[in-house]
């Protein structure tokens, strides 16, 4: 047991990241590390990207290896993760092999120099496109695969490039069948081919270092959350805080009435479920929807207006308002 693990949440924000005396050995987290490098191995795949403890997910260019956030190592950090930001990113097993697929893509791309193939440009587009601070989705393009949340891959050619590699490199990948007939399907072909290229080759860059490695950082736990909460405070969106304000209200009239993104999470699977089994939204599209509804609702400190009964009907009309318009236009730029 760890010396800060009895701690109060006021007690643990005043410690330093290097006092944590973190590592990934011997954690659920090693377990699903090495789950990556048998679905690497499955593939055919020489390469095994490093990882370690930073405060955010990333792969440096040119080094690669994963950096996992620090989090993910205890769970009592993954509480304190949950208290402040209400979500806990690659806090469950699916959504972690996620994660760690799309940054093995990146790690894969530095370790082989794909980005400077001729053909990866053609197919991805250049690299050396400047890296947006936010970017403006389209949902309905089949030019891009679907993995993580938001049409991530839309963010960045090296996005489009690591999301491809995630979703070809998913056991049992279905990909052959879900993306026929889409552009994004010759994508997800040029890497089945590229990766039988190079698969069994020995990577040419070998750089094992750990870029802002939590051992080395003396930042504290509380200056880390006052930054991240400033950095993630979503801007505006008036169409979707219009409809949320006919179903939610910012001045409760019981005490104890309960949040609306509280409420939203709870009811989440059911309404993803309801939607999507109508067939008029693809699941995905509604988990997105509801993504930016909670971080609306948090943003805008909403509260349940009256009872849950009569709530149900209303989302799904809210809901199914939202996933409408979005199919027709644009989504609001979506921050990096």
């Amino acid at each position: 047991m760890l010396a800060w693990e009895a701690l109060s949440d006021e007690q643990l924000l005043s410690l330093r990241f290097c006092d944590l005396d973190l590592c990934i050995a011997g954690t659920e987290l090693e377990l699903s590390i090495e789950r990556l490098y048998e679905e690497l191995e499955a593939r055919g795949v020489r390469f095994r990207p490093h990882c370690w403890l930073a405060q955010e997910w990333f792969s440096p260019d040119g080094v690669p290896g994963i950096a996992v956030p620090f989090y993910l190592a205890h769970r009592r950090l993954a509480s304190l993760e949950r208290r402040f930001m209400r979500e806990v990113e690659g806090g469950n097993r699916n959504w972690l092999m996620r994660i760690l697929r799309h940054e093995a893509g990146h790690a894969i791309d530095s370790a082989y120099r794909l980005r400077r193939r001729r053909r990866w440009r053609e197919v991805f587009g250049p690299a050396s496109l400047p890296y947006p601070d936010a970017y403006r989705p389209r949902p309905g393009s089949r030019r891009f695969v679907q993995h993580l949340g938001a049409w991530y891959a839309q963010a960045h050619p090296t996005e489009d490039f690591a999301e491809t590699f995630a979703v070809w490199l998913k056991p049992r990948s279905a990909w052959r069948r879900e993306y026929r007939g889409w552009p994004a399907f010759a994508k997800l072909e040029y890497i089945d081919e590229l990766m039988a290229e190079v698969a069994a080759t020995a990577p040419p860059v070998l750089d094992r270092s750990s870029v802002e490695d939590i051992r080395d950082e003396t930042r504290t736990l509380r200056s880390h959350y006052e930054r991240k909460l400033a950095r993630y405070r979503a801007p505006r969106r008036s169409g979707v805080d219009e409809l949320l304000l006919k179903v939610f209200t910012t001045s409760p009239r019981r005490r104890d009435a309960p949040r609306a993104a509280s409420v939203l999470r709870e009811a989440r699977n059911g309404l993803v479920g309801e939607l999507a089994a109508a067939g008029t939204f693809s699941e995905y599209l509604v988990h997105q929807v509801l993504r930016v509804t909670i971080e609306r609702c948090e943003a805008l400190g909403l509260y349940l207006r009256g009872s849950r009964r009569e709530l149900k009907p209303h989302l799904r009309w809210m809901i199914g308002r939202l996933a409408e318009s979005y199919e027709e236009r644009q989504l609001p730029r979506v921050a990096l």
